[in-house]
């Protein structure tokens, strides 16, 4: 497990993100309780775009990049079979770089605007940068604050540029509702809808009562352990040891009836990742397209790779790299009810009435909607989860060591926040935001 993890985050930090194997091996992969990793032993093969990883010559794992779909584990399949999947976007993508680009024009609004105390919101944003705290380092990498479609405050992390793509972890995850979103849209899904996978139509399976809603909702009902410090855990697994993740979920036998309880578990996103490629169907190159042309193109997310495994299917749980700004459009989508201006024109890209159905609390979870948080993990606080502390109506997309996309939408705010905060409590995303929305006062006619 130890070498797969370095072996597969390595190779997307090279080759995905673009930066130095020093930079991803002295900070991504040895922080706080990761240190262990540097005594395994590292080849990089830049011209095969591959990464080897050993203990004492055993427990090899190897990484492979492929342009357009990211890294991937070689785990029941070859080198060479790997590098044959090829994105349909292949030549496109490599001939352009990581660009900057431009925010949309914000939707019109009749709200009043606000008043930005620039000295104050630079200070908050110092502070996001200033480690106070040496036993919990927040590593902060990037942050963007957009208002009204304009860029208010961004800052980067020495080593990081506005090219950057990062590594978002479960923020993925509210990217695959867009994408299943926008089938829904296009009518060929409905939240209610049953009888998901091929893998469980069979006579007497339960499972196939399971619906969209109970997978957005992380309440299907499987029995799957989300405990990243046991290297055996399901998510482990799924992650680090299997060639098809989705297959893998699939497998796991029903715990509870759905719709009983919440239990958050990323293999949930994994089979909403195998239920779009059930759905767009035809070849591995469809299906590799829809998210490039559904989404990313339509809102300007150039820089968005929504890695595969070795089976082909996306890893949407967890394996998505994109600079902040290209972060910040996912938010804006949401802030602006699913719609975009495209060539002039205001598009719906998620149905009517989509925002409102994932940010509404879910019937187990108050604080969660649908692949969406309505408040912020105690993970990521100083103290227990309180509605006093985050503002009304405030939703955001959350991953793993501090990824986060904050939609504030009466400020007409998003706040994009990345970082490589390890320990628990190192970041705590509610006194950030809190500080931000103090730095905007309304302003008075």
């Amino acid at each position: 497990m130890a070498t797969a993890y370095k072996a597969k985050i390595l190779c997307s930090g090279i080759f995905v993100s673009g930066r130095s194997e020093a930079s991803v091996l002295s900070e991504d992969l040895a922080a706080d309780g990761l240190w262990p990793l540097r005594s395994l032993q590292t080849t990089i093969d830049h011209k095969a775009q591959t990464v080897t990883v050993s203990l004492l010559g055993r427990f090899k794992s190897v990484a492979l990049h492929r342009t357009g779909l990211g890294s991937a584990l070689v785990i029941d399949t070859t080198v060479e079979e790997l590098r044959s999947q090829v994105s349909p976007f292949y030549a496109q993508i490599k001939k352009t770089t990581t660009a900057t680009t431009p925010l949309p024009t914000a939707k019109p609004t009749t709200a009043k605007p606000t008043e930005i105390n620039t000295d104050r919101l630079s200070r908050v944003i110092d502070d996001a940068f200033t480690e106070s705290n040496p036993t919990k380092l927040k590593r902060t990498r990037a942050i963007v604050v957009v208002q009204r479609g304009k860029v208010i405050a961004e800052r980067y992390a020495e080593g990081f540029t506005p090219h950057t793509p990062l590594l978002g972890w479960s923020v993925a995850k509210s990217v695959v509702n867009a994408l299943i979103g926008i089938l829904v849209q296009q009518g060929k899904l409905s939240v209610d809808s049953q009888d998901l996978l091929k893998a469980w139509r069979n006579p007497g399976d339960t499972r196939r009562e399971i619906t969209l809603n109970h997978l957005l909702q992380m309440s299907s009902g499987l029995a799957f352990s989300e405990s990243y410090s046991n290297p055996l855990s399901d998510v482990t697994t799924m992650l680090f040891q299997r060639k098809d993740g989705a297959k893998y979920v699939a497998e796991r036998p029903a715990k509870t009836a759905p719709g009983q309880q919440y239990e958050y578990i990323s293999g949930a996103t994994v089979l909403l990742c195998q239920v779009i490629r059930e759905i767009v169907g035809g070849s591995l190159a469809d299906y590799w397209a829809f998210p490039r042309q559904a989404l990313f193109n339509r809102i300007g997310m150039s820089s968005a790779v929504l890695e595969v495994d070795a089976s082909g299917t996306f890893v949407g749980s967890s394996f998505m790299y994109a600079t902040a700004r290209d972060w910040a459009k996912l938010g804006l989508l949401y802030l602006q009810d699913g719609q975009w201006e495209i060539d002039g024109k205001w598009e719906r890209i998620l149905p009517a009435g989509w925002i409102k159905y994932s940010t509404a609390p879910s019937q187990n979870a108050d604080f969660y909607g649908a692949h969406i948080w309505r408040g912020v993990p105690n993970s990521f606080t100083s103290k227990p989860r309180s509605d006093d502390d985050w503002p009304s109506g405030a939703y955001l997309a959350a991953g793993y060591q501090g990824q986060f996309v904050t939609v504030i939408p009466d400020k007409e705010l998003v706040v994009v926040r990345l970082g490589l905060s390890v320990r628990q409590h190192s970041w705590d995303q509610v006194q950030f935001i809190k500080q931000i929305l103090l730095a905007l006062t309304t302003q008075q006619y």
